[in-house]
């Protein structure tokens, strides 16, 4: 059994001598390092050392010619330069923390100890101070006067020549300037620099090699082509004859250099062992391509993903135990929600602890908000939010007799919101009316209708009802069951609130069909198709008709025809008529294929970075005003978007207060709270999935989440709503989904090479009041507003649909269905699950998807809340047809008792928690030494058994 955990940990010399020098804690991390590879080359009758490479992250070589960079490429390194480079460092200089200020000094000191250890000679010395202290030409882009210079150097002699060079020296300067003002921003602030010299002379016969690290980065004058300090320098000089040698050398130890756990290993080396051992785990990892099956001359293309190296610097990587990563397995996004979210400790103790979170938060939630991003962010989010209370708003009016209307919902969605986004733990969720909502008015009012309870009062006190009990919610710390919202539930909720609004947007341009029908029979060169009559004219009026026209037959004749031979149209369809309905679908899908369009130009290689992200932030306004423009050029009366333009109640018989009591019997007012607590359930599930969904751990979020606070306001907004008069208002999934897409951040200075890294969203309270203020505005902006035509909203809202499909998996999961294997992406969960049991979980979670919306299409959509539940039973009940291990990776796993103790336990010992990161580093320590000490152990009594 012992044996076993012996082979269960294989662990190499190398490795080992690694983890205890990566396992030491370092307060600030490394800076990041740029490598500059110069060669030596003859420059006419002189050396000088020429910039041949770069690398930030990934390899940038001159182009032959040396008029141009290549492209960003992954380095491609023979296995030989490596293995070479090994012996180099064993038996050249290897100089640690070297107190050097400048290259001449430096440069004497790495020969000064050659020679002490007797592997140079002394009359060596100024031959190879004199090579390396050679002036550096880095590579630039050439301007036009160097390129002339560069012409008159061609064809000139002796003074022509000493001209051109000083051209050469002016255009080196300038062109230098302008890279440092372009490429500096490719490189961290922080950055230092490894510089890299190779090359061969006649003089030596073996090679002279060092590795410097000097200890304090310094600016060694015009060694580097960019303004950064060197911290890290390697020299290999050799005999003539191997000059692609020492080339591949210096791409290997280059290469090595921007790697992030052999730069670890650099910085923190305390010997020439130390660095051996980065080299062999390097050479551990590196992977071969056979020679024969792929051709060296292909450039590798980037990943747009570069993984990161905290795996292979720590003792145990999670591949290793056969884990899902916590981008790879379950959406992840739990773990934060473990430590808010708890079991009912105290009054009110998650919403103390929620708003003691948020309060320092608070002043950077407005100020953060001033980016010109937040400015397409709210433009796109209140077109979404007008939209969608103007529908709502006449769908509820149809549904209460105008009890409730578009004015209703205008003044509730702008209250609600503006309140929310203020005070709420999660302002980056925007508050909108649902379909359940709306199912549930209408059964409300009929219910009134047909019993004789005034519908106003009864909803007010079911109103009262849902908000004492979301407190009560509030109050014992429920919004812990979110716990157990595993991406099962999530992306279930999501894909059917996408789904809705994909067929709602659908829906509605197909209802235009009916009204504005599309004229298939119309056949424009012909009159008799639509009644209208050709008159022939009269025969004393018109002479060239009587002498030549008398035998036509006029009623015949086409439009054309009828024109030009003297007659007359009569009839009231002789006029065009114009297909709305076509028009109405060409704005329709020429807005949602613009905006999809534009938004991916961030990605294209046309432009600067900026226009791009410019043009893409504002994909959605340009798309708008576009086809705006376009509907108002052609001048045909297409459907407009319909706007209040006077304050008061839809219903001219009530008012903004609603009155508690007079017009029902006393026992409505306690009855309504059966009523109410179906309501309840519905707020309290869309609200917490949502809130789930949008903090989820793939957004970075840094300011933390408030299930809590949310639900809180929630619960004050629908008491305030209902005294109102107003319809109710809870999260809505995805218009908080493109909220979040609007305002992602990515960063600016990345490597060549390298795509931009996601960073996390702009958090901030602005642009949700910026929306939901204009929305209450926009009664008094009608005389514009009315120039929108609803297909081009109606186009916003498929978008919407479709973009917060994108990065769901089940929606991937779906698409597999349709594909071949050898075709299928390579997901991280189809490397470990079989791909029958992905199908099966997939199927579970259609049929789900499929009866949710069943039941929402019918009158039992009131029980809709009560099925979100269901899909927590669902969920539980999947434990016991799937393994642990295929869950994890496809979906998350669900909270156990045991974790629930040891979170106790581990709350209750205050200094666990103070050294909880250290006490694990050193757990995995110990496990590895103790291990091992066993195994030698073990080996040693084997070796005293007789035989």
């Amino acid at each position: 059994m012992m044996s076993d955990v012996c082979v269960f940990v294989p662990v190499s010399p190398a490795a080992e001598r690694l983890r205890y020098i990566l396992g030491e804690d370092d307060d600030m991390p490394n800076p990041t390092l740029f490598t500059e590879m110069d060669t030596l080359q003859q420059d006419g009758d002189e050396l000088e050392w020429k910039e041949s490479a770069r690398w930030v992250k990934f390899e940038e070589k001159v182009e032959d010619g040396g008029e141009r960079w290549s492209k960003p490429h992954v380095s491609t390194l023979s296995l030989h330069s490596l293995f070479e480079l090994r012996t180099c460092l064993q038996t050249g200089t290897v100089v640690l923390d070297l107190e050097g200020y400048s290259l001449p000094q430096i440069v004497d000191e790495i020969i000064e100890r050659q020679i002490d250890e007797g592997m140079l000679s002394p009359d060596l010395r100024e031959k190879i101070s004199f090579v390396l202290l050679r002036k550096h030409r880095h590579q630039t882009k050439k301007p036009i006067h160097r390129s002339l210079a560069d012409m008159g150097k061609a064809s000139g002699g002796g003074a022509r020549h000493a001209h051109s060079r000083s051209m050469n020296d002016i255009a080196d300067t300038l062109s230098t300037d302008q890279l440092r003002n372009k490429f500096m921003k490719k490189i961290p602030r922080d950055a230092e620099a490894s510089n890299v010299l190779v090359g061969e002379v006649d003089f030596l016969d073996k090679p002279f090699v060092a590795f410097v690290r000097l200890a304090q980065a310094t600016t060694l004058g015009g060694l580097t082509e960019v303004p950064v300090p060197t911290r890290f320098l390697f020299i290999l000089l050799g005999p003539t004859g191997k000059a692609k040698s020492y080339n591949q050398i210096g791409r290997a130890i280059a290469t090595l250099m921007v790697d992030d756990l052999f730069s670890d290993v650099a910085y923190k080396a305390r010997d020439r062992e130390d660095l051996i051992a980065g080299i062999d785990e390097f050479l551990d990892e590196v992977i071969v391509l056979p020679p024969g099956e792929w051709d060296p001359k292909i450039r590798i293309e980037p990943p747009k993903k570069v993984p990161t190296a905290d795996k292979r610097k720590s003792v145990h990587s999670l591949n290793e135990l056969g884990q899902p990563n916590g981008t790879a397995g379950g959406s992840g996004g739990h773990a934060e929600d473990e430590e808010i979210v708890c079991v009912f400790v105290r009054f009110c103790g998650g919403l103390f602890l929620d708003m003691k979170r948020k309060l320092p938060w608070f002043p950077s939630d407005f100020y953060e908000g001033f980016h010109i991003q937040s400015i397409s962010a709210v433009l796109f989010i209140y077109l979404g939010c007008i939209t969608n209370a103007i529908t709502f708003g006449g769908l509820l009016g149809d549904a209460t007799d105008n009890y409730q209307g578009v004015m209703e919902s205008f003044l509730g969605t702008a209250l609600s919101g503006t309140v929310f986004c203020m005070f709420s733990g999660q302002p980056l969720i925007i508050l909108s009316s649902t379909g359940p909502i709306l199912i549930f008015e209408k059964l409300l009012f009929e219910f009134s209708k047909n019993n004789g309870i005034d519908y106003m009062e009864l909803r007010l006190w079911i109103g009262i009802h849902s908000c004492i009990q979301c407190f009560l919610l509030v109050a014992t710390d429920a919004s812990y069951i979110i716990k157990y919202m595993t991406r099962f539930t999530e992306e279930g909720f999501s894909s059917l609130i996408s789904f809705i609004f994909i067929s709602d947007a659908i829906k509605k341009m197909v209802s235009h069909t009916q009204y504005y029908p599309i004229n298939t029979d119309f056949k424009p060169d012909y009159v008799t198709a639509y009644k209208c009559e050709c008159l022939a004219p009269d025969p004393s009026e018109s002479i060239l008709a009587v002498s030549n026209y008398n035998n036509l037959d006029w009623s015949q004749l086409s439009k054309k025809e009828c024109v030009k031979y003297g007659g007359s149209l009569v009839g009231n369809t002789c006029k065009y008529v114009p297909d709305l309905a076509l028009m109405s679908f060409i704005l329709f899908f020429g807005t949602y294929s613009m905006t999809v369009s534009l938004k991916k130009f961030k990605f294209s290689r046309y432009f600067p970075t900026k226009l791009r992200k410019l043009i893409s932030d504002f994909s959605i306004f340009m798309a708008i005003m576009t086809f705006v423009g376009l509907d108002r050029l052609i001048g045909l009366k297409t459907p407009k978007l319909i706007v209040p333009t006077e304050f008061k109640p839809t219903r001219p018989d009530r008012g903004w207060i609603v009155l508690p009591f007079g017009k029902n019997p006393w026992w409505v007012y306690l009855a309504s709270f059966v009523p109410a607590l179906l309501v309840t359930i519905l707020i309290f599930m869309d609200q917490q999935i949502s809130a789930v969904i949008v903090n989820r751990k793939e957004n970075k979020l840094r300011k933390g989440c408030g299930y809590h606070l949310d639900l809180f306001w929630v619960g004050v907004l629908m008491a305030v709503c209902s005294f109102l008069g107003l319809p109710w208002y809870v999260a809505a999934t995805v218009i908080s989904i493109a909220h979040i897409d609007s305002l992602k951040m990515e960063s600016e200075s990345s490597a060549p090479g390298e795509q931009p890294q996601f960073l996390g969203v702009r958090e901030q309270r602005l642009t949700g009041i910026l929306v939901f203020v204009l929305t209450g505005v926009s009664i008094f902006l009608a005389p514009v507003l009315q120039f929108i035509p609803m297909p081009v909203l109606y186009g916003v809202f498929l978008y919407m649909g479709v973009a917060s499909l994108s990065g769901i998996q089940f929606w991937e999961r779906i698409k597999l269905y349709m594909m071949p294997s050898k075709y299928q992406p390579d997901f991280p969960f189809l490397r470990h699950v079989p791909l029958r049991r992905v199908h099966l979980f997939t199927l579970v979670q259609i049929i789900c998807l499929a009866v949710l919306w069943v039941l929402k299409s019918t009158v039992l959509a009131i029980l809709f809340p009560v099925m979100i539940l269901g899909l927590l039973v669902v969920r539980k009940m999947l434990d016991m047809v799937f393994s642990q291990h295929d869950l994890a990776w496809i979906d998350d796993i669900l909270p156990g008792k045991d974790k629930k103790k040891d979170k106790k336990k581990g709350d209750k010992d205050d200094t666990k928690k103070k050294d909880k990161k250290k006490g694990r580093a050193d757990d995995s320590k110990d496990k590895v030494r103790n291990v091992k000490i066993y195994c030698h152990q073990l080996a040693g009594l084997e070796q005293k058994k007789p035989g």
